[in-house]
């Protein structure tokens, strides 16, 4: 009921309206509140600025919440609230004004019993509507008018008559208009004067915390992740909700079907159909139908779809009139989610095979004016293969395939495609899914036969096209992977050659909105000249990649850059720098979260191999088991030849020569040799071969090695040695020419190379000053390992003075400090890979109270793999495998 002037009597009022038709008290009650209504507190104190404004305007779509909201305000207030359901509004002004009056009356509000309703239903005096502004402006307090629906009174006379009457009544008169489009009142005048309190659809949407409260009313109590989730969904709408639960409540698990109920099956179907959709003209049901295929559309694509041209004015009404029509802005509109669910479903019903059909001109609109995403969503959908690989290709994007930022999103969408149609294109988009997966012979038939289908695009008398170059760019890519996965130096440069000339031919905004394209193909060139031994080309060619900015899509192929830098380093000599750069690496990868990457995997391979020079074995083991579960199942040369490596001198340097010889005689499959590949294997299984005492063995093996190769030299000299050949041994060292700049780990094994053949000769002097000068470059690295490599004759001269010195803390324990005796072996803990994050420590410190992984998880409120994931990685920082050593070493380190 309207609430009475508690201040004045009821006046008798009239029965009818000017049409003889009887007043319903229903028009003039404020609806009841259903057991289940929230009061939300934020709205009400918001709606509380309405006794400080004229106007107050509670706008929002069908079942937003707006006249409940309004009702339980008004229900709350002291003074008179005159309450009127506009449902004649369309019945002409007469009778609205007739109704007005008498939600006046029914609110106690005084009226002289001599203003009479309107005589006509489609005309009402001036005079009446000037007199009814001045009893309303010489009351005392305001009374408030709740006009509900108001979007029904669509008369522009009513709404000028409206607005003159508030004008006028000045603070007598407080008007609430509860409506689902904009009034037609010159809302710009009140906003400028402040004189409007707004309530809108955003405002009225719910919010997670208070769709929990309204669950829990019905009886559900979810879990925050799925409230946040129907939210989402409903994107916070009343009626949505409410429905929601009173469908779930039926339900033997409401939780499930709140997660997985099919909106065009419930009741909120009907709802929307009944309120939303059926109150449509016909042309616009069709529009809201067909743009129900898209996440979002302007008028241009809906004109697309519907083959018209109005979706403009179509789409601007709609959202004027809150009927599920969102504005992003830049003219671009989408339908509210669970009003495009129950359009799909009823356009399916409505026009069987016609989605198909939407999505292909979408697709086809979108290849020209949007996003990529868009369009191979909707030609997927559309099943147009063609449109899909042409998009990829023609955008320069096929290296997102590769990067990890879509690449398994790119490779669930093409493998829905089948062996139809072919086309350079879609033969492009196969080989490069096919490379990715390491099918390299068959991503090689592939990449023959887009090779093949360019060129008749490309013959006489046609003329090249931004598309063809694209079409070649993309291709040349795909080369250059192809040669680094087959390791063919020559391939790989003439890809690269030919990509420099097509830059050229293909639009420059293409090639600055996917610069992975660039970076992944010096990537691939920089890799196959690594194999080739070509140093200084392939840091040329990697540094650019690595120089190149910050860009997310180029993250990867950075970081597989800094890698291959970081095993260029090694492979000179240089642990130092590799170690820093394979660091970069490593922490390249662990930044983006993917670590199932070439560059990480080959980071903690040199990381490993700098480890053995130092002769930290389990540290190196330890990252040989990173760099194994980090390696990406690509077979590059490179990474496979590295790890190969590797691995045999971590088990070379464990005294297992059986297990290092099988280590380095794997198979690496390539089109051409790599001389440092064969150099390092060469030199890995000779020293099996000199502790076996098989230097003869060793010897030749090392003679059909590359004479140039430092590494070679120094390794046959060794074995020359140990055979007795001290000239030989020597001759040898003098062609490690020091012009090629070889760093500490080759320079200190060779010095102590030659202080062993100076103490055959009796050229003691010398023996110790190359001795020192070998542990003076050895230690800033901490290179201890090519000590222990050169054999027995070294221990004796390390007890010496002055080499003593030189080797003490470091190579050999330092003196024991005051009042702390040492313990034999004693070493400083060696430091972490790279700082633990703070959940990391979290778990070790629960790990060192002998929790166990689920007792954990419980304390942290993660789930166990969560837990698993952050020991694991807190194993490889701490460079230990075990749960035990994770807790000592942190200790040791002071991290607990």
């Amino acid at each position: 009921m309207a609430v009475p002037d508690k201040n004045g009597p009821v006046p008798t009022a009239p029965h009818a309206d000017p049409r003889g038709d009887p007043f319903l008290r229903t028009q003039f009650a404020m609806p009841a509140r259903p057991p289940t209504f929230l009061r939300r507190d934020r709205l009400a104190e918001h709606l509380d600025e309405a006794l400080l404004t004229p106007l107050t305007v509670v706008g929002g779509a069908a079942g937003a919440g707006k006249t409940m909201l309004v009702a339980d305000w008004a229900a709350a207030r002291d003074g008179p609230v005159a309450w009127l359901t506009a449902r004649a509004a369309d019945k002409g002004c007469g009778t609205f004004w007739a109704c007005l009056l008498q939600a006046l009356r029914l609110a106690g509000v005084a009226l002289p019993i001599e203003m009479d309703a309107p005589a006509e239903a489609g005309h009402v005096d001036d005079a009446l509507l000037t007199r009814l502004a001045a009893e309303l402006s010489a009351r005392d307090a305001p009374v408030v008018v709740v006009i509900d629906e108001y979007d029904r009174a669509r008369d522009p006379e009513i709404a000028d008559q409206l607005e003159s009457v508030l004008r006028y009544a000045g603070r007598g008169m407080r008007l609430v208009l509860v409506t689902r489009t904009e009034p037609l009142l010159p809302l710009h005048r009140y906003r400028a004067a402040g004189a409007v309190t707004e309530i809108r659809n955003d405002e009225l949407a719910f919010t997670s915390g208070e769709a929990a409260e309204l669950l829990t009313l019905h009886g559900l109590h979810l879990p925050a992740g799925d409230v946040g989730a129907l939210v989402e969904r409903t994107r916070g709408w009343a009626a949505g909700l409410r429905l929601s639960a009173l469908a779930a409540q039926g339900e033997p698990d409401p939780q499930t079907y709140l997660k997985e109920f099919e909106a065009d099956r419930t009741t909120i179907a009907d709802f929307l159909v009944a309120e939303v959709l059926k109150r449509q003209r016909p042309e616009t049901q069709d529009l809201l139908l067909r743009i129900s295929i898209l996440e979002r559309c302007c008028p241009d694509l809906a004109n697309a779809l519907t083959e018209r041209t109005d979706a403009g004015l179509i789409l601007t009404g709609l959202h004027r009139e809150n009927a599920f029509v969102e504005y992003l802005g830049h003219a671009w509109f989408r339908l509210h989610p669970l009003f495009g669910e129950i359009l799909r479903a009823r356009l399916r019903v409505c026009a069987p095979g016609l989605e198909a059909e939407l999505h292909r001109r979408a697709a086809h609109w979108l290849r020209g004016c949007g996003s990529l995403d868009e369009t191979l969503g909707h030609a997927a959908a559309a099943g147009d293969w063609e449109c899909a690989a042409g998009a990829v290709v023609g955008d320069l994007a096929i290296g997102e395939i590769f990067t990890g930022l879509h690449s398994d999103d790119l490779s669930e969408l093409f493998s829905h495609m089948g062996p139809e149609p072919r086309s350079p294109a879609t033969d492009l988009v196969r080989a490069a899914r096919e490379l990715a997966r390491c099918e390299v012979e068959r991503g090689l038939c592939r990449l023959e036969r887009a090779a093949q289908g360019l060129a008749g695009k490309n013959g006489p008398g046609e003329d090249d096209t931004p598309e063809l170059a694209a079409a070649q760019l993309s291709r040349a890519l795909l080369e250059a992977l192809a040669a680094r996965l087959t390791g063919s130096p020559a391939r790989a440069e003439l890809a690269a050659r030919a990509a420099e000339r097509l830059r050229c031919e293909v639009p420059g905004r293409l090639l600055e909105e996917h610069p992975e394209l660039t970076a992944l193909l010096l990537t691939h060139l920089g890799a196959t000249r690594l194999w080739a031994g070509r140093f200084g080309d392939a840091r040329a060619a990697l540094t650019t990649v690595v120089d190149s900015g910050r860009a997310a899509s180029t993250a990867q192929a950075r970081g597989e850059c800094l890698g291959h830098l970081a095993l260029i380093d090694y492979l000179k000599g240089w642990p130092d720098r590799a170690e820093r750069k394979a660091r970069a690496a490593v922490a390249n990868g662990d930044r983006r979260g993917c670590p199932l990457e070439p560059g990480p995997g080959l980071g903690y391979l040199v990381l490993a191999a700098v480890a053995v020079d130092r002769d930290e074995l389990d540290r190196a083991q330890a990252f040989l088991d990173a760099a194994a579960d980090a390696s990406h199942p690509m077979p590059d040369p490179v990474a496979q030849a590295g790890r190969a490596i590797v691995t045999g001198r971590v088990l070379l340097a464990r005294g297992e020569t059986q297990a290092a010889l099988e280590a380095v005689e794997r198979t690496v499959v390539a089109d051409v040799a790599s001389p440092w590949a064969e150099a390092h294997r060469a030199s890995v299984a000779a020293a099996a071969h000199l502790a076996e005492g098989r230097p003869e063995t060793a010897a030749k093996l090392l003679e059909e090695e590359p004479s140039h190769e430092p590494l070679c030299l120094v390794a046959a000299a060794q074995a020359e040695l140990a055979a007795g050949r001290t000239g030989p041994a020597v001759a040898l060292l003098d062609r490690v020419r020091p012009q090629g700049r070889p760093g500490p780990a080759v320079t200190v094994r060779a010095a102590l190379v030659r202080a062993q053949a100076a103490g055959t000769s009796g050229d003691f002097a010398t023996q110790r000053r190359l001795v020192a000068q070998a542990l003076r470059e050895a230690r800033r690295g901490r290179l201890r390992r090519p000590f222990h490599e050169a054999g027995p004759w070294l221990r004796p001269l390390l007890g010496t003075v002055p080499l003593s010195a030189l080797a003490e803390g470091w190579l050999t324990p330092g003196p024991p400090s005051p009042g702390c005796p040492a313990r034999p072996g004693e070493r400083s803990p060696l430091p972490v890979v790279e700082e633990l994050s703070v959940r990391e420590r979290d778990v070790l410190r629960r790990l060192a109270e002998m929790m166990s992984t689920e007792q954990i998880a419980a304390d942290l409120c993660v789930s166990v793999n969560t837990v698993k994931t952050h020991l694991k990685s807190a194993y490889r920082k701490l460079a230990v495998n075990r749960r035990h050593d994770a807790v000592h070493r942190a200790r040791e380190l002071g991290l607990l």
